[in-house]
Formats: structure tokens, sequence, C-alpha cells
């Protein structure tokens, strides 16, 4: 069974992309696990934008004691030589995402809290002869129909944002494969 299925057999929404990358198996894998979104100027752009309302209208002290939302949010759930999960669960609508933290694949499978949301970021490394294709699948599941209704238009608005970071990410996977070379 694979991983995204693993965690999240059932839900609501989900967003694939897939980017051929020319590289080992290992160093592909290597490329996700050392991803960081602070090297791309457009996730940052993004993020930035994205978290304006919660940096206008929290206090001084919130503001600095929270970093921009990065990769380093998500937990990582489990890995294989060609497949990686990593987990994220809140009310990802909410202007501080919502985020409740995770220490574990355990701890993720466990959450049913309602009114909240859970989302698996998948990648999958395929081969084709001596090509790889990477494949990255956002799978998001509202854990009520409230949770459902208040993401719904969420994920409408930043669904678009999205693909292109989902894409931009593969793409910097691929550079970071051609750089370790």
């Amino acid at each position: 069974m694979s991983l995204n299925i693993k965690y999240l057999p059932n839900y609501h929404y989900k967003e694939i992309h897939l980017l051929k990358v020319v590289g080992t198996a290992e160093e592909i894998m290597s490329a996700i696990l050392n991803y960081q979104t602070e090297d791309d100027f457009f996730f940052r752009w993004a993020i930035a934008l994205r978290e304006i309302p919660a940096r206008l209208f929290s206090s001084t002290d919130q503001l600095i004691s929270q970093p921009p939302f990065s990769f380093n949010n998500f937990t990582l759930l489990e890995q294989t030589s060609h497949e990686v999960a990593f987990g994220l669960v809140g009310q990802f609508w909410k202007k501080d995402y919502g985020q409740i933290p995770i220490s574990d694949a355990e701890s993720f499978l466990a959450f049913k809290a309602p009114d909240n949301a859970k989302l698996v970021l998948y990648f999958k490394l395929d081969q084709d002869h001596k090509d790889f294709y990477v494949t990255t699948e956002t799978r998001i599941l509202c854990l009520s129909s409230k949770s459902l209704a208040k993401f719904r238009p969420y994920w409408y608005l930043i669904r678009p944002i999205s693909g292109i970071i989902r894409y931009r990410l593969l793409r910097q996977i691929q550079k970071n494969v051609y750089k370790s070379k």
C-alpha cells in the first residue's frame, strides 16, 4: 500500500504534479528531504502575502515568535526508498493556519478532532528505464461538515498558487539533484 493511501485513504481534495528528474533514487530522495522553502522566492512571496492578515492583527510578541510557514511545519510520517509522506493538521483557513502540532505518524493517524483538516504531502519516485519521475500528491481531508464548509472557499482561493508552488518545488528538487553531481 502506498504511503498516501496509508495515511489518508479518504480525502475531499487532492492535487497531483509530476516531473522527470535525472538522478539516482538516493539523490532524488535526499533532494526531497532536504528541500528548503526558503530557497524559493515565489514561495516566500506567496506565504508573506497569505500571512499579511495574521501579521497585521497579531500582537508584537506573536509576530516575532512565529516564523513564516514553511516545509518545516510538516511532520515526516514515513519514508521508504521510493516514497515519503509528510503530514499537517489544523484549520488551514484561519489566519494563523490553526496548526496543531503532531509528533509522529501515530499521532497523525489518531487525530480526529472535528472542525479540523488533515493534509498529506506525498512524494513518489517511479522509474522508467533509467529515468525517474517524481510525483507529488497533496490530499486534504476535512474532519467535519463544518471544516469542509470553511475549507472549501479557502481551497479554491489558494489552489492555483498551491499548484504553482508544487511545480516549483519539483523543479527545485530537479535543480538540487543536478547541483549535487
